[in-house]
């Protein structure tokens, strides 16, 4: 399983140790009416957006038996990308391999511990809320403030471009990106038109377009 954050601009960050726990809450609104014959009653509403919670860290330095990658982020670095991820106006797309889980979200909170004797290290507990997008349109068919549908922000996943290396394969790839070795000829499909008619044959700096 890893853990990745994409953003709009299709920059994305992987996050280098796997928490041991995530959380998903659901939970349904409830509207509350007291009426006088019979007390409070309960009406139910919407669904509430989901919270995603989970807690792990920044490791300064590589371990391979927790460390899903050995080109690490130093610890400050990505402390401060999250900091940067949370402070956008615009949702990012959390994707987590191997589940359901691949929707746009909100950073809504980001904390962060030091740990006496682990100084180099930075936990961390990340929160996101699912986005919801608001529909509230005027009489003239145009989203309240704005004039046209055109002001509002694209919220569509960007596709994410790989940069094949030496000793690749789209097995390789495809188990990596899409959490499923068996999805190699999706892959290839996908980049047939890059890669030529051997899908066995993939050189390095080619760029494959992930499905």
């Amino acid at each position: 399983m890893d853990i990745y954050l994409r953003d709009s601009f299709g920059e994305q960050f992987h996050f280098p140790v796997n928490p041991e726990e995530i959380t998903i809450q659901r939970e349904k609104q409830l509207e509350t009416l007291n009426i006088l014959s019979l007390g409070e009653v309960e009406l139910p509403q919407e669904e509430k957006v989901k919270t995603i919670a989970f807690s792990s860290f920044f490791p300064k330095s590589y371990d391979s038996s927790y460390c899903r990658y050995p080109e690490l982020p130093h610890p400050q670095a990505a402390m401060n990308r999250l900091t940067s991820l949370m402070n956008r106006k615009q949702p990012i797309r959390l994707l987590i391999t191997e589940t359901a889980v691949n929707v746009l979200v909100n950073l809504s909170a980001h904390n962060t511990t030091f740990k006496g004797g682990e100084p180099d290290d930075v936990y961390f507990e990340v929160t996101f809320r699912t986005h919801r997008e608001i529909k509230v349109r005027t009489s003239a068919g145009n989203a309240v403030g704005t004039t046209s549908t055109s002001n509002r922000p694209d919220t569509k996943p960007v596709p994410k471009v790989y940069n094949v290396k030496s000793g690749d394969t789209l097995w390789s790839i495809a188990k990596l990106e899409l959490g499923d070795s068996s999805k190699w000829r999706v892959l290839y499909d996908k980049n047939k038109s890059v890669i030529g008619t051997n899908p066995n044959l993939i050189k390095p700096g080619q760029k494959l377009v992930m499905p």
